[in-house]
C-alpha cells in the first residue's frame, strides 16, 4: 500500500498563488491515479483534481483554468499548484491514491491527512 502526506498549506490572500504537495512511500504514485479533494467546514468532500496513472488531468469546474495537478516520478510526488485563490478555495485539501481513475472519494483507498489553506478576502 502507499502512504501519503501533504504539506504546502497556508494563510494568504485571494488572488495568490500555494503549491501543494503529497509525498508518497511505499508503491510508486506512477501505478495509482492521483486525486486531490476539499472539505470545508459542513461541507461535503469535494472533488478538486485528477491526475491519471496516464499523465491525463482532470479538474472540478469551480478550479479549471487555476489549478494544476503535476507530479515529479523520481520524487514519488504529486503537486497542486493553485492560482488566483479565492475566499471559496479554503479548505483542508487532501491527496489521495486509487487503482481506478475516479472522481468520487469512494473510489479512493488511501489518503494523506490534510493541509489547511486558508484564503483572506
Amino acid at each position: 500500500q502507499v502512504q501519503l502526506v501533504e504539506s504546502g498549506g497556508g494563510l494568504v490572500q485571494a488572488g495568490d498563488s500555494l503549491r501543494l504537495s503529497c509525498a508518497a512511500s511505499g508503491r510508486p504514485i506512477t501505478i495509482y491515479n492521483m486525486g486531490w479533494f476539499r472539505q470545508a467546514p459542513g461541507k461535503e468532500r469535494e472533488f478538486v483534481a485528477l491526475l491519471t496513472a496516464g499523465g491525463n488531468t482532470n479538474y472540478g469546474d469551480s478550479v479549471l483554468g487555476r489549478f494544476t495537478a503535476s507530479r515529479d516520478d523520481p520524487k514519488n510526488t504529486v503537486f497542486l499548484q493553485m492560482r488566483s485563490l479565492k475566499s471559496e478555495d479554503t479548505a483542508v485539501y487532501y491527496c489521495a491514491a486509487s487503482t481506478e481513475s475516479s472522481r468520487a472519494p469512494v473510489r479512493y483507498a488511501y489518503w494523506g491527512q490534510g493541509t489547511q489553506v486558508t484564503v483572506s478576502s
